[in-house]
């Protein structure tokens, strides 16, 4: 217990002073690359100061879990349908065969044992980690927006899909059976409150609000929990759970309710649980195989950037036609980090990846956190920030 505890308050202070760093110093880097560096830091392999032990790696789950809950959240149904969701699920499909492609070429080469494993890292989008670049530039409602979400949709229920299927020890007809008994199971999830419901006990929900009872977000709680458990129950990744939980969930909140609700669960989430998820997966790294051979993490970096990127600034050309937007949105897809830990945690577990080529993944998709937003705002650079009021308004 007190291993634990220490253990925690290192966590929890780094998650509290890297936003100060940031702010203090003005440094142009997504938080999210602060907090895997301190994690490296403090972790087993340097200080020391943090272990990770079953209690730590269960707090680090939940916080992936309400990672991809706010990322289900904050989804437009206009994202994945119409032309956003066409060419959404075809820039995935195109990266995925990209990505196969490499990945074999490299299995020929002795380097990779699983070429499946690596083919699905490397097509992911961190819509979670942008989504509040996004969201604080007040794009999220814009035309930018709604192309990014349905994107990253896709770069993160894709590889979710693909792992629940292609990366579990069930034969592949018994995987897409249990995926489509959680389906089901979540689509009565999503239905049947509608029928039990009425007057009464949403007046109750309603005065939860403002009072210790806090009924609606215990029950947004209970739902991604429970989904997070039949999804592992089913063999299916977790994190698929917490990203239909969120969609379930915004079913529910009415648009005078949403931001009330939504701002509750992003305070336990980014005041806590996802800030310790990043440091914990920095703590998990394995950085002495990076320090003695890098080059396996620059090819990953690039390969992301071939992979994910390059596909979408082609696909996307008439859809975002000026160039310089096209290519921030094609930088921002490329962007790529919590699937990538959760792949490369689940395949190194099984012994189908090596801990130093998950290393060199993890590795690289921490540097696509850290440049390719960086160069993409450097693109748009003389765009003007949105006034306060705005900004709230497309929060909201």
């Amino acid at each position: 217990m007190e291993t634990d505890l220490i253990s925690l308050v290192v966590i929890v202070a780094i998650s509290a002073f890297v936003p100060l760093i940031v702010g203090l110093l003005r440094l142009k880097i997504a938080e999210v690359v602060l907090l895997l560096a301190f994690g490296v830091v403090f972790g087993p392999e340097l200080l020391g100061w943090i272990q990770i032990d079953d209690a730590i790696s269960l707090l680090s789950e939940l916080g992936l879990g309400v990672l991809f809950f706010l990322a289900g959240l904050e989804l437009e149904r206009k994202s994945v349908s119409g032309m956003s969701g066409r060419l959404a699920g075809s820039g995935w499909l195109i990266s995925l065969a990209i990505a196969l492609t490499a990945a074999f070429l490299l299995a020929g080469t002795g380097n990779v044992l699983d070429p499946i494993g690596v083919a699905i890292a490397l097509t992911s989008t961190a819509l979670g980690t942008l989504l509040p670049i996004v969201r604080d530039r007040g794009e999220l409602n814009s035309r930018f927006g709604t192309f990014f979400m349905g994107a990253g949709a896709w770069g993160e229920l894709g590889p979710i899909i693909a792992m629940s299927i292609l990366l579990t020890t069930k034969s592949s007809l018994a995987a897409i059976i249990s995926l489509l008994l959680f389906l089901a199971i979540a689509l009565l999830l999503a239905i049947l409150p509608n029928r039990f419901t009425n007057a009464r006990v949403l007046a109750v929900i309603n005065r939860g609000h403002n009072s210790s009872s806090q009924t609606g977000l215990r029950f947004v709680i209970l739902l991604m929990v429970m989904l997070l458990a039949l999804a592992g129950t089913f063999g299916l990744d977790a994190v698929l759970g917490a990203f239909l939980a969120g969609i379930i969930a915004r079913r529910f909140m009415p648009q005078s309710e949403e931001s009330r609700l939504q701002i509750k669960v992003e305070a336990i989430g980014f005041g806590f649980l996802i800030p310790l998820f990043f440091v914990v997966s920095g703590a998990k790294l394995d950085v002495v195989s990076i320090v003695q051979n890098p080059l396996p993490m620059v090819i990953a970096f690039f390969l992301i950037l071939l992979v994910r990127g390059v596909p979408q600034w082609f696909l996307y050309r008439k859809a975002l036609p000026n160039i310089r937007e096209r290519t921030r949105f094609s930088l921002y897809v490329a962007t790529g980090l919590p699937i990538i830990v959760a792949v490369t945690s689940l395949e190194v577990s099984a012994g189908l990846m090596t801990p130093a080529n998950g290393a060199a993944l993890v590795g690289a998709g921490a540097l696509t956190v850290l440049i390719f937003p960086l160069l993409g705002n450097a693109l748009d650079r003389k765009r003007k920030e949105p006034e306060a009021h705005d900004r709230a308004e497309n929060t909201a």
